[in-house]
Parts: C-alpha cells; structure tokens; sequence
C-alpha cells in the first residue's frame, strides 16, 4: 500500500490532522485572523473552488475521446489534489461552520475520504463494488460541488 498510494497516506493524514484541530479547537491565531479578512476568504475560498473544479477534469479525459491518452496522469494529479485537499479548506476555514455550511464540509470530508480508500487501495476487483463506489464518490462530488455554487452565491450576494 505504501509504495503505490503515497498520496492515500497524505490525505489520511491531513484529514485526521484537520478533524484533530477541529475537535480540539487547536488555533493558529495569525492563521484565524487571516481568515477574518473579506479579502482572504475570497482568494481563499477561490483556491479551495479551483481545486474542487480542477477535480472535475478527470471526468472530462474520460469522456472527451481526444483528452483520453491523459486520463491515467490527470487520475494521479486528481489523487494528489484530493490529498491536499484538507489542507486547502484548512488555508480557508480552521472550523466546518454551520447550516448548510456544515453539511458541505461533512460531505466535502466525507469524499474526500471514499477517494482515498479506493479500489487500488483496498485491492478489489469486484465490478459492483467499483460502480457502487464510483457512483457515490461522483454523486457526493456533484453534491459538493452544487453546495459550492451555492455558497459562492450567498456570499457574494449578501456582501
């Protein structure tokens, strides 16, 4: 597992590094007062949307016939990205936040967490067990990613 998921490894300690300060309300304080800033949510908050829609472009070296000799380097890039990714929301948010905001965090963790435990990680090649875990991990990004608009929205629309 070690030699070939690297970036499972990364992830997983990132994720568990981030609910650790979570849970234990663990602050940088420069990095808290930072994120107080209009100007630094919203460039903050445009690198977290740029990775999550940089994710997307996997899907479209499946789908688009030319982009298909790029798709095995585009998967490892979007590995690396999703393992980067606690790190990312931690850059813009140290909390989950509330409402709908935490539902979009729970989810956001939540996938990031089904990409790292993927089938090169967990050795199957059952064809069911595939379509089930693809089906949820692109139903949870399409979520994540509606949630994202969303919030997008709100912001800029009630500042």
């Amino acid at each position: 597992m070690v030699a070939n998921n690297k970036s499972t490894i990364v992830g997983l300690l990132l994720l568990f590094a981030f609910l650790l300060q979570f849970f234990f309300n663990i602050e940088w304080t420069w990095l808290f007062n930072l994120q107080q800033g209009e100007l630094y949510k919203r460039w903050s908050g445009l690198l977290l949307a740029v990775l999550i829609v940089m994710q997307w472009v996997l899907t479209l070296t499946r789908v688009v016939k030319k982009w298909r000799s790029y798709a095995m380097t585009m998967q490892n890039i979007h590995k690396w990205l999703g393992a980067l990714s606690p790190l990312v929301f931690y850059i813009h948010s140290m909390s989950m936040g509330y409402g709908y905001l935490l539902l979009l965090s729970y989810i956001f963790f939540s996938n990031a967490l089904l990409g790292y435990l993927n089938l090169d990680v967990i050795k199957s090649s059952s064809e069911a067990l595939f379509k089930g875990w693809m089906i949820t991990h692109v139903a949870l990004s399409i979520v994540i990613t509606i949630m994202m608009v969303f919030h997008i929205t709100m912001v800029f629309y009630y500042k």
